[in-house]
């Protein structure tokens, strides 16, 4: 029965533990106070618990002892059952075991941050020990059926815990053990926390849930990191460069337990000199799914997501892998490995739990067992003497780079160090100053600040060291450590926001939407990126829009508060609370009148509405390529006019006077001239014709000049208006400077001096003049009778005058020039011929009743031909032969008619030349 007052005391003897303390090797890091727990036998006896309970102040009383092996505790209660007292008091004895441990050293491997981790356990499992000699106290409680408080006689009762007896779990963390006859144990779970871990990549080790729910145990992250040109941290925290363009393996499994599972890079070179290469491509495969984050613009945080090689929008969620925006980063997420990977073009993390990844990975980022000695594993197993070499190893088929040969062997390591020192920016000191100390007790520096000058030094101009301060604040931010760096680089590194959003360095991994709940949001953990102000939120995490109060956010991207009325794509719609959120329906327009568009050229056409954008204005527009009439084709003189009738749409057309005037095709303003021909002055008045509609156009004569030159004519030119004074007699100079004016084939002696006779010849319409000089044979005046001497018939040469007889038949020579066909002799040549008498004469005779004629004539009987050098007007030179006579003498010829008549007509074919030739040596007796 209760009592009003009752008073209880326990009292608790601590167990005497000896404990040999263990070492830990964990990187090089020596930890005392751990070891593995995993199958980790303690030597000794069987540790045990005692627990005595005893209450007084009833006259009957009830004792139970129970023992229990290990993890229970041995117990003994006594319980007073009776009337009721006025005081009752009750005290309980712990007795706890002495439990010797056996010294143990392990060495544990580690792994780069991912969201496995390796284990230390107390309680729990881990590849991190600590010694079990935590005891889980329990308070055993019996219940009797049907009563809680016995009377009567005193009853003794033991229990002792059976192998194989039945148990399950009550909540709370609370273990029930049926005993036996309905007896029942409850055991409470008390953990008491294991000590923790040093992981090899610097980062902190994380608390994992047992498998029992109820405690937990150390383990560090597989994490993985790569930036810049680019540097890699591997899941053991080992750093290194590497400057390969090809497609790699950063992680994929030794022993395969996940279907098509790997990460790999496409990397390229990012400057002109091929020196140093950056991340392309981030490409995570997973059973059926092959998702690309791929960069958009070289060295810039744009990027782009495709799954399968199709385009995809944010977030993604499909065969158990989903896709999400964090802040400035794109996370691929597996939730079935507990894993994730990040990217944000310039850098990738990846993050694997180690009880599902722990001595099962290979690649650039190495063998996640938390030991760096083997992270530059070779695909063959083998370890390479450095990460540079190894990482060449990993090399994947990539059709877009057929220059890259998986299995290559390189034949050195390339450098990961500039060829010349160089002073690091600025930005890079800010990794070892006071910006980033809050997180130097959590993550190291010193690599990220290495890799920084060497982006700084290798490419000075693309900005990369930015790329390690993002990296660190990163890994500082996943370990809980928030920094705000980006306003100390002057610029250099900043991150510009679209206008709704605001710059945050630490904000939520995953953004507070209205259709979230804001209770998920636990994590410590911070992403730098854009978000939305203070006050506003993000409406959903695919609509990407910042609102005030949670209503409606429609395709138009303007928030709407529940029950506003607007109108979007012609669509009369309203924002309420549940369901769909927008119901619309379509936009009814008011009735117009519809105008007639009949006419040739006109058609119907929807002008925007200024008062209704979504109900158009019927009206008539006129599109004149429509018209069936072509404008006329207008002779010269004449354009065409159109006019558009009042409420039609096509032109009409005439041809009316332009007001000029119109020769030979082309078209003269008035008062300019007017070109008719060269003997006429004319222009272009303004009195129109009346027939023709055209301006008249007026001419004048040129007056000429008639007066031409001695020996020159005016005759008529084609296309000149006053003809030309043209040569048609040839103009001598005679010796005493006169002028003697020659038609052509004419010929005169020279006034004063009858030896020099003057001739006009045309040839080939060119008149040709010459001077001629006869010269005399010898002459000796005494050989003459006296009164004998007489001028020979050329006037020019003296002879004695015959006194009986006629001159006989013989050769004559003279000297003259000889012209054939327009061509001259240089000199004068020596030519003969032969003159002179023969016997000639015509009588009567009687007996024929007719003339007898007797003829004999002087002619040539011995003949040469010679050759003589002509030149011609064109300045050519010809050779013209011909024919000089030897010896001359008298030789019959037939008197007739006929024959005269015959050389009469040689005589008129003869040339000019020749008779003025004649003339000049004809020579009487």
């Amino acid at each position: 029965a209760s009592s009003p007052e009752s008073t209880a005391s326990t009292t608790v003897s601590p167990p005497s533990v000896s404990t040999s303390p263990p070492t830990a090797t964990t990187s090089g890091v020596t930890e005392t106070g751990s070891t593995t727990a995993s199958g980790l036998t303690p030597s000794g006896p069987t540790p045990h618990s005692t627990t005595t309970v005893t209450e007084t102040g009833s006259p009957m009383t009830t004792t139970a002892t129970h023992t229990t092996p290990t993890r229970s505790t041995a117990i003994t209660t006594t319980t007073t059952s009776g009337p009721s007292s006025l005081e009752s008091t009750a005290s309980t004895t712990v007795s706890l075991p002495s439990v010797s441990t056996s010294p143990m050293s392990v060495s544990t491997s580690g792994t780069t941050p991912t969201e496995s981790f390796t284990s230390t356990s107390g309680t729990t499992s881990s590849n991190f020990t600590s010694i079990t000699a935590t005891t889980t106290t329990t308070t055993s409680e019996i219940f009797s059926p049907g009563s809680t408080s016995t009377s009567g006689p005193t009853a003794t009762s033991s229990a002792v815990t059976i192998a194989g007896s039945e148990s399950w779990w009550l909540c709370n963390c609370t273990k029930a053990i049926c005993i036996e006859d309905n007896i029942v144990q409850v055991i409470p779970i008390i953990c008491n926390p294991p000590p923790k871990p040093t992981c090899a990549n610097g980062l902190s080790p994380v608390q994992v849930i047992d498998e029992d729910g109820c405690c937990w145990h150390w383990e560090c992250d597989c994490y993985c990191t790569g930036w810049g040109d680019p540097h890699y941290m591997t899941f053991d925290g080992l750093y290194y460069s590497y400057q390969g363009n090809c497609t790699y393996v950063l992680v994929e499994e030794i022993y395969k337990k996940v279907d098509n599972f790997g990460v790999y890079i496409d990397n390229y070179h990012c400057d002109t000199r091929d020196v140093v290469s950056c991340p392309r491509t981030l490409i995570v495969r997973h059973e059926t799914q092959e998702v690309r984050i791929a960069t958009v613009k070289p060295n810039t945080l744009q990027v782009e997501v495709t799954v399968n090689k199709q385009a995809v929008a944010l977030p993604y969620k499909k065969f158990g892998l989903s896709i999400y925006e964090s802040g400035i980063n794109r996370v691929v997420e597996i939730p079935e490995l507990k894993m994730n990977v990040t990217y944000n073009g310039l850098s990738f993390s990846i993050r694997m739990p180690y009880h599902l990844f722990g001595n099962n990975t290979h690649g650039q980022c190495g063998t996640c067992n938390n030991n760096t000695a083997d992270d530059c594993m070779l695909p063959n197993g083998n370890i390479a003497e450095n990460c540079e070499t190894m990482a060449d190893h990993w090399q994947v088929v990539d059709p877009s780079k057929p220059q890259c040969s998986p299995g290559l062997i390189p034949t050195k390591a390339p450098s990961t160090t500039p060829v010349q020192p160089c002073k690091e920016s600025s930005i890079c000191e800010l990794l070892l100053g006071s910006v980033f100390k809050p997180c130097h007790g959590f993550v190291q520096p010193e690599k990220y600040y290495a890799a920084c000058v060497f982006d700084s030094c290798v490419l000075p101009n693309l900005d990369l060291e930015c790329s390690s301060l993002q990296i660190y604040a990163a890994t500082c931010a996943d370990q809980s450590v928030c920094i705000d760096w980006r306003s100390h680089t002057n610029g250099v590194c900043s991150y510009k926001c679209p206008s709704d959003k605001e710059y945050r360095a630490c904000g939520p991994i995953k953004e507070i939407t209205c259709k979230s709940s804001q209770q998920n949001e636990t994590s410590a953990k911070q992403v730098e990126g854009c978000f939305c102000p203070n006050g506003t939120m993000l409406y959903d995490s695919g609509v990407d829009v910042c609102v005030k109060t949670c209503g409606c956010v429609g395709v138009d991207k303007i928030p709407r508060e529940f029950g506003e009325e607007f109108t979007v794509d012609c669509q009369d719609c309203i924002c309420l609370e549940g369901g769909n959120g927008i119901v619309c329906e379509p936009h009814e327009c008011a009735k117009q009148n519809k105008s007639s568009c009949d006419g040739e050229g006109l058609y119907e056409v929807n002008e925007v509405n200024s008062e209704d954008s979504c109900c158009p204005i019927v009206t008539c527009k006129c599109n004149t390529s429509l018209c069936t009439t072509k404008a006329p084709k207008c002779t010269l003189g004449f354009e065409v006019h159109s006019h558009i009738p009042s409420g039609q749409c096509c032109p009409l057309y005439q041809c009316v006077p332009k007001r000029v005037c119109v020769h030979q095709n082309a078209e003269f303003l008035p008062n300019s001239s007017v070109f008719v021909d060269k003997c006429q002055n004319c222009f272009c008045t303004n009195e129109v014709n009346v027939s023709t509609q055209l301006n008249i156009i007026s001419c004048e004569h040129i007056p000429c000049n008639t007066y031409c030159e001695p020996g020159y004519e005016r005759q008529p030119v084609k296309g000149e208006c006053c003809g030309r004074c043209v040569q048609t007699k040839c103009v001598i100079h005679t010796a005493n400077n006169s002028d003697l004016i020659l038609s052509p084939g004419e010929f005169k002696n020279d006034p004063y001096n009858n030896c020099t006779i003057y001739s006009c010849v045309n040839i080939h319409n060119q008149l040709i003049s010459s001077t001629s000089e006869i010269t005399c044979p010898a002459f000796n005046e005494e050989s003459c009778k006296p009164g004998t001497i007489t001028f020979l018939p050329n006037g020019c040469c003296k002879t004695c005058a015959p006194v009986d007889s006629p001159t006989p038949c013989s050769v004559r020579q003279r000297k003259d020039f000889i012209v054939h066909k327009g061509c001259r002799s240089v000199d004068r040549v020596v030519m003969t011929e032969c003159e002179g008498t023969c016997g000639t004469f015509a009588l009567y005779s009687a007996e024929a009743n007719s003339m007898e004629h007797s003829c004999s004539c002087c002619r040539e009987s011995r003949t040469t031909v010679r050759e003589v050098e002509l030149k011609c007007p064109t300045g050519q030179s010809i050779s013209h032969k011909y024919i000089y006579v030897e010896s001359c003498s008298c030789q019959d010829t037939e008197c007739s008619q006929s024959s005269e008549l015959q050389n009469t007509e040689e005589n008129d074919k003869a040339s000019t030349l020749n008779r003025i030739k004649r003339a000049i040596n004809l020579i009487s007796k």
